[in-house]
């Protein structure tokens, strides 16, 4: 069983301590700590009362240490060094400023806009390892909150208290038909005339779900879905395939199958969403998380940038 240590003796006296001994005056060690001689003096004395024996022997108004301050050194040295190893190593397991970041995205931002955050990460940490975790928005949420990821890149999550967030863009959301449809020849589609469609959509979890799910209750019908799916290229490919229509992210049009097209939605029904990286408020300092943060910072800026004429 451990002996209980005194509560005089601190991992900031024993600092104050090491610095008095290797710097050889009280104005010195103050000096070097940026704190007063008086404080130095103080904590010095406090240490003597925690270990209940002298350390020190006054030799006219110098303060000298004797052999058990030294000893109290040695200890002291070891221990702070085997306590900062500690909590690096913590931090480390934890992905607190390690040399990796692990990032949580959505399927349909890994076309454009997580290539895009790593780059510019790159360039503020070149050599941070970045390791890519894609789901849903209610699964990215619960490896934020399980550790398993350090921030990710998704839909905003609504009524999530413990999290904080950085805006990259709002995206507004289209109707999906094959371009053999007559909704492809419409300027605008009323949801509401379309309860005879069949569609496809993605499981429950993903904000684009939650968008479509929304659309339809404002339509004030329930939609006839033929097929479910967990991933949106699946779902671009299942509209392709003729299967079924759907509601579709702006984001994803560079990467549509040439046979589907992309329709708005007339005023009442129109849907956005709200793209953020978000990460735990207990790691708002992390510095990973603050440097993705101007990575996040820097795409959203270009991509509110004018375009260059031409």
């Amino acid at each position: 069983m451990l002996h209980r240590i005194d509560e005089e003796v601190t991992f900031r006296k024993l600092e104050i301590l090491l610095a008095f001994m290797e710097s050889g005056s009280l104005a010195r060690a103050a000096e070097r700590l940026g704190i007063s001689t008086v404080s130095v003096h103080r904590a010095l004395h406090s240490l003597e009362t925690g270990t209940r024996c002298s350390l020190f022997r006054l030799e006219g108004r110098n303060l000298q240490p004797n052999d058990a301050a030294h000893a109290l050194a040695d200890v002291a040295r070891e221990v702070l060094q085997n306590m900062a190893n500690g909590i690096r190593a913590t931090r480390e397991i934890a992905g607190y400023a390690a040399d990796r970041i692990r990032i949580g995205s959505l399927y349909s931002l890994t076309s454009g806009t997580v290539p895009a955050l790593i780059m510019a990460l790159r360039l503020r940490k070149p050599d941070i390892q970045t390791e890519l975790v894609l789901g849903s928005n209610s699964d990215l949420l619960r490896k934020l909150r399980d550790g398993v990821v350090d921030a990710a890149v998704m839909g905003f999550p609504e009524g999530a208290v413990d999290v904080e967030s950085q805006l990259l863009f709002e995206d507004e959301i289209f109707f999906a038909a094959p371009a053999d449809s007559p909704h492809a020849r419409q300027a605008e589609i009323d949801l509401g005339g379309c309860a005879d469609e069949r569609f496809v959509s993605l499981n429950e979890g993903y904000v684009t779900r939650d968008r479509f799910v929304e659309a339809f209750r404002v339509a004030g019908f329930e939609p006839h879905v033929a097929m479910t799916t967990n991933d949106i290229f699946s779902l671009m490919n299942l509209v392709s395939g003729g299967i079924g229509c759907t509601l579709l992210p702006g984001r994803i049009r560079g990467v549509l199958p040439r046979n589907v097209v992309l329709v708005p939605l007339l005023p009442r029904y129109q849907m956005r969403q709200k793209i953020s990286v978000v990460f735990l408020r207990t790691r708002e300092r992390d510095p990973n998380l603050l440097s993705l943060l101007g990575a996040c910072r820097s795409h959203s800026a270009d991509l509110q940038a004018p375009a260059p004429p031409g």
